[in-house]
């Protein structure tokens, strides 16, 4: 069976983890994820955490993570769920410089 290189990738605001994997060809973003084991490297955090995020490749969100099919060389970002609105943190901000 032939395979290919992927990495899978997940930040916190005080750390990182890139994991290299080794994954079959034909290997969905959504399957490399749970491949990867996040919740083991991220204990600290719930495992639902990892269940169903958003995902990326390279800075570009996937809209379909579960049907696209990896590529040599292809880096699976893992999205954090976002904590504030970011157009109601800029209005927040606007508003405390008044």
């Amino acid at each position: 069976m032939a395979t290919i290189d992927i990495e899978v990738a997940f930040a916190r605001p005080d750390r990182q983890r890139v994991i290299s994997l080794r994954v079959p060809l034909g290997t969905t973003a959504r399957e490399a994820v749970a491949l990867a084991d996040l919740p083991s490297h991220f204990p600290e955090l719930p495992a639902d955490t990892f269940s169903d995020p958003d995902l990326g490749l390279f800075g570009k969100r996937l809209r379909e993570p579960e049907d696209y099919r990896l590529r040599a060389g292809d880096r699976v970002e893992v999205y954090r769920a976002l904590i504030i609105d970011p157009k109601a943190a800029r209005l927040a901000r606007a508003n405390n410089r008044d």
